[in-house]
């Protein structure tokens, strides 16, 4: 395809702004202590807000009991999706399994599994009271986290909740406890953004939170093929972990028909605000996509009978968030005249499985499942070994639970357009999707950038410029200009903006700090000069460029905005970002729209053709928000990963597409070349390569791959 080449100084600095010695720079950021200060208030800031302005929208159009139930079958189809379940996964033979009983005075346990996909291995233990009659109300108990190991061997975290199973069977009901996917005989993952690095969950729009729905959906499939269980009379509880999953499960499901979520939820604010998502892993949460609060979750429970339970001193689920929620979920409870329906429980206590929390559990499901009010005169034991709860003696070969993170939720199937007229209803829906599920959280709207000059001089024969604009509140980010001190802006040939990535910032700050010190050492000599002089005088040459306006750029989070360096830290912010219905790789490719339309601003730039060059991550950045700005004229878009696996991540887009697409669109509208300083990178552009051909070659668009 055509593409036209730019003169011969881009291409030296492309190659220096690229090349040049970025690890060095790396190495620099790292070694010496670097201020993050006003990063951090910042981003503190825009959590703040942002959970603000979520916290405001739930519930809040819900006036009547039609405006709830107009609502109710969207927001539950909403959370079906945002799990990972819509749609859902076939539902196979769930091939159950009873591999042996153990046996007590007055109950048995049966120990059994089956198969929620295949190879989706579920361990279990079913308490049937003895001597009972008829079919049984029923508890279905979903188990909060505790490591019940011995010698390496997980005995699974139904082990170590087998009180809860024990005393309903005591008292005349059957319980199901199962294991979850991490904490199982089988062991899975949960931790996969809190502490293993797979960001790209975000990216699949997975996360462990859909399997255990999921188990939990066919768990209840295993009761209904039970005589002993009166599928009338179907109750959940779980503590933590488990409380979260009970949510889950009747939100979803209305086989329950009562719940007690036992300390599973709170706010947004305690969550992203408060740190409390500091202390949970991945399975607590939804893939965030259309911006919920905890209270709409509780909502879809409504108006079946749901006590919301919790101690005072809950650490990870604080006692302030637990009351907000009961209160936003009472008016819905309220539209229906079912007040009665809700119970909030506070206890004394820290985060614990305390008698206290299980006596109002045990009393909830007597007056909603069994009609009865019968005094507690039993409390809650463990009767046996881990031993005796064990289901398998040997682990099944063909388990998936350890890898089902991997094929959970599905990648994009993309096939190759045929026709120009299927390439274009293919772009069409791609950007509806990526803005549906991928960038829905950018702000609504197109706000005044609020463009103002902060400084302008002249240093080494350059006018520098420093401009800043309003991206979204509360930052305002800085543009720096660069220009041949003698050059009119108005006959620049063309304006590059180049965005900037923290080690290319580190970089570039550095020369235009000293260039604007108007050193002797800025100006190029004829002397040999060491490799890092070479750079330093090339950036300088590119600058003095006799047609060209330089713009350079450092999306939220990088340069002045950096946050925090403590890479703990760090991890937990981009967690909060996927709290928020975001990442932070999707917030900078709004940071740089706005760029690009802050460069667009400056009235002796506006008619200018515009080039956006960047690496790597941010060369991500660039090529999306090319997509949603009117055309630019050029993309130069250096070691772009061909999957977002490699980042950068934003919500579901995996599920759409990956880069050869965007490469595909991109390039339908602007000149894109692709560059790279390694060879593997090269290969995986067939597909843009393809629809380069289809659509025909044209000099204002096309690829082009060095």
């Amino acid at each position: 395809m055509h593409y036209f080449r730019l003169g011969v100084w881009t291409l030296v600095v492309g190659a220096v702004l690229i090349g040049m010695t970025l690890v060095r720079a790396g190495e620099r950021a790292v070694e010496n202590p670097v201020d993050t200060s006003t990063g951090d208030r910042l981003v503190a800031e825009y959590f703040r807000l942002e959970t603000e302005r979520l916290a405001a929208k739930t519930l809040a159009d819900v006036q009547t009991l039609t405006d709830w139930e107009a609502k109710r079958p969207e927001l539950q189809r909403q959370l079906f999706e945002m799990l990972g379940l819509d749609p859902l996964p076939p539902k196979t033979d769930l091939q159950p399994v009873i591999t042996g009983k153990t046996e007590h005075e007055e109950f048995t346990v049966e120990k059994l599994h089956f198969q929620s996909s295949p190879g989706l291995y579920v361990t279990g233990n079913l308490y049937l009271p003895k001597n009972a009659t008829g079919p049984l109300p029923t508890v279905f108990y979903v188990c909060g986290h505790a490591v019940v190991k011995k010698d390496g061997v997980s005995f699974g975290n139904k082990v170590g909740y087998q009180h809860h199973g024990g005393w309903y069977a005591r008292n005349g009901y059957a319980c199901l406890s199962i294991d979850t996917l991490q904490l199982g005989e089988i062991e899975g993952i949960h931790h996969g953004t809190h502490r293993e690095g797979m960001w790209w969950w975000h990216a699949r729009g997975y996360t462990p939170a859909g399997v255990e729905a999921w188990n939990c959906i066919r768990a209840l499939d295993y009761l209904e093929t039970r005589p002993e269980i009166d599928k009338n009379r179907i109750g959940v509880c779980g503590r933590s972990g488990g409380g979260a999953y009970s949510w889950w499960i009747a939100a979803l499901d209305g086989r329950i028909q009562v719940a007690v979520p036992v300390a599973g939820i709170t706010t947004l604010k305690n969550h992203v605000v408060d740190g409390c998502i500091e202390g949970h892993c991945d399975c607590m949460f939804q893939t965030n996509t259309y911006g919920w609060d905890y209270a709409t979750v509780a909502a879809l429970v409504a108006p079946r009978p749901l006590l919301i339970a919790n101690t005072d001193k809950d650490g990870i689920f604080p006692l302030d968030g637990v009351v907000q929620v009961h209160s936003q979920v009472r008016r819905i409870y309220e539209l229906y005249g079912k007040p009665a329906h809700l119970g909030l429980n506070i206890t004394e206590g820290p985060h614990k499985d305390t008698q206290e929390l299980q006596v109002h559990e045990f009393v909830w499901f007597n007056r909603f499942l069994k009609q009865a009010e019968s005094p507690i005169d039993k409390v809650a034991v463990k009767f046996f070994e881990p031993e005796q709860l064990k289901v398998f003696a040997t682990l099944p070969t063909d388990q998936r639970n350890t890898t089902i993170h991997e094929v959970f939720v599905p990648a994009a199937q993309i096939t190759t357009p045929t026709s120009s007229a299927e390439w274009d209803t293919m772009k069409s829906n791609w950007l509806k999707q990526l803005m549906t599920l991928s960038f829905r959280a950018w702000p609504e709207g197109q706000s005044p950038v609020e463009l103002r000059t902060i400084r302008s001089d002249v240093q080494s024969g350059i006018r520098w410029t420093e401009h800043e604009y309003l991206s979204q509140e509360p930052y305002r980010l800085s543009l720096w200009g660069a220009q041949p001190a003698s050059l009119d802006p108005q006959q620049a040939k063309r304006v590059e903006l180049h965005v900037l990535d923290q080690v290319e910032w580190e970089q570039i700050s550095l020369w235009m700090e000293r260039a604007r010190q108007g050193e002797e050492a800025a100006s190029a000599t004829e002397k040999a000069i060491s490799p890092e002089e070479s750079e330093f005088h090339a950036f300088l040459q590119m600058c003095r460029q006799p047609d060209a306006y330089h713009v350079f750029f450092a999306p939220r989070g990088i340069g002045p905005t950096e946050w925090t360096r403590n890479e703990r830290e760090r991890v937990h912010i981009r967690r909060r970002f996927a709290l928020l219905g975001q990442t932070d790789d999707s917030a900078r490719v709004w940071d740089t729209r706005r760029a690009i339309q802050a460069v667009r601003s400056i009235p002796s730039l506006s008619e200018i053709p515009l080039t956006i060059s960047s690496k790597g991550r941010a060369a991500g950045w660039c090529l999306y928000a090319s997509l949603f700005e009117p055309p630019v004229a050029d993309l130069q878009l250096t070691d772009l990963p061909v999957d977002h696996a490699s980042g950068p991540i934003f919500l579901n887009v995996s599920r759409i597409l990956e880069f050869p697409q965007a490469v595909a669109m991109a390039a339908d509208r602007s000149r894109v070349a692709l560059r790279f300083s390694g060879t593997e990178s090269r290969t995986g552009w067939e597909f843009a390569r393809t629809v380069g051909t289809l659509i025909g070659q044209r000099p204002d668009v096309g690829l082009t791959i060095e």
